[in-house]
């Protein structure tokens, strides 16, 4: 028999729990994501970054602008973005293609400028639509889901020795005879977790433990470097491998946005945490860092400051960082700067959370 008090204790710990993981009821209108929709996205579900004069629509892009209006429970929009996708960037079928990642204006008209893949945006996209299938109880997107890990897994996916599964860049480029070239922004280990339980007699059931494993070992001084060479199943420490910038940035994104009780959290939080005396320049994340000697340069921009924020948010550089993050600084900033910022400052606002597993939080399903 369950005592008073064990029952109490119980109870307790859930409502921490809860409380924790989830969103907050009192973060008030998402000023910044609706802005960014106003700015970038187009009413079709095209994302823009206005910064390339081809008027350029990444993947990337409208895998993130997927996941922020899934957070903004915005199903009409979220279906745009998928369509657009679908129609776009992968000729109509994402059941039987993935994404090309870059689609924009040339000589010869508007279409697909890059038809090679970008295995991180695939895997948002993934994700993104595996959570919309279980929050809005959508099976056409719980199906599109799977069919896309189950793509990924055959054509992104390699096993290395001594390494275990890991995820490639793209679907070609970034692999020879005797080497590999990975990115450790690609692999933010919430998406891994619930991809692995997703597909749990696939590659991906692996790949997490391996990525984990990989994203410390690539960064000595907790320092995350843009690109990795690994020559059999070793990491190479190559000139080009020793700068941690605009790609690095987002691997102290993902770690700190991780739930404590998360697999590999505590060890990922140790580690990268340690890069706070080499990141810091003037009470700012550096823009460029030497992942060996821990040489940074000026401070990097305002995007910058939302992707350390959740790792660093209860430090006075976490402190600096909220206040750099004002709405009017947000806005100003290009595609990129925009997407980092509003990750950090909506998860540092409670708008939405990761479980353990990896499943999303947001706060409209949390919250009366």
């Amino acid at each position: 028999m369950i005592s008073r008090g064990a029952l109490l204790a119980g109870c307790l710990a859930a409502l921490v729990q809860v409380t924790t993981a989830c969103a907050r009821c009192d973060a008030g209108p998402w000023h910044d994501w609706h802005a960014f929709k106003r700015d970038a996205i187009r009413a079709e579900g095209r994302v823009v970054d206005m910064s390339d004069e081809r008027q350029i629509t990444t993947s990337e892009g409208q895998s993130y602008a997927m996941f922020f209006a899934l957070v903004d429970n915005d199903p009409l929009l979220f279906r745009r973005l998928v369509r657009w996708t679908e129609q776009h960037l992968a000729n109509g079928d994402l059941t039987a293609r993935l994404p090309a990642w870059l689609w924009g204006r040339s000589g010869d008209g508007w279409g697909i400028l890059d038809d090679n893949t970008a295995s991180d945006s695939n895997l948002w996209i993934a994700y993104s639509l595996l959570e919309a299938g279980r929050l809005w109880r959508e099976h056409s997107y719980t199906a599109l889901g799977h069919l896309m890990l189950q793509r990924m897994a055959r054509e992104e996916i390699r096993r290395v020795p001594g390494m275990g599964p890991v995820l490639l860049p793209g679907r070609r480029g970034f692999e020879s005879k005797d080497s590999l070239r990975l990115n450790p922004s690609y692999l933010a280990p919430q998406l891994l977790a619930l991809a692995g339980k997703t597909l749990p007699d696939s590659l991906w059931h692996d790949l997490l433990d391996s990525a984990v494993d990989f994203l410390i070992a690539s960064a000595p001084l907790g320092l995350a470097p843009d690109w990795v060479d690994i020559s059999q199943g070793k990491i190479q420490r190559s000139e080009a491998g020793r700068i941690g910038s605009y790609n690095a940035i987002r691997v102290y994104l993902w770690v700190g946005m991780l739930h404590a009780d998360a697999r590999g959290a505590q060890r990922l939080k140790a580690h990268f945490r340690q890069a706070l005396p080499h990141l810091d320049v003037q009470g700012r994340p550096a823009e460029r860092v030497d992942i060996i000697d821990g040489r940074a340069t000026a401070p990097g921009p305002i995007g910058f400051s939302g992707a350390v924020l959740p790792l660093f948010a209860d430090t006075d550089f976490g402190e600096r960082q909220r206040a750099r993050l004002t709405a009017d600084a947000i806005q100003a900033a290009g595609y990129y700067s925009r997407v980092l910022s509003l990750f950090g400052t909506a998860w540092d606002q409670r708008r939405f959370g990761f479980d353990a597993n990896g499943r999303l939080i947001p706060a409209w399903r949390t919250c009366p």
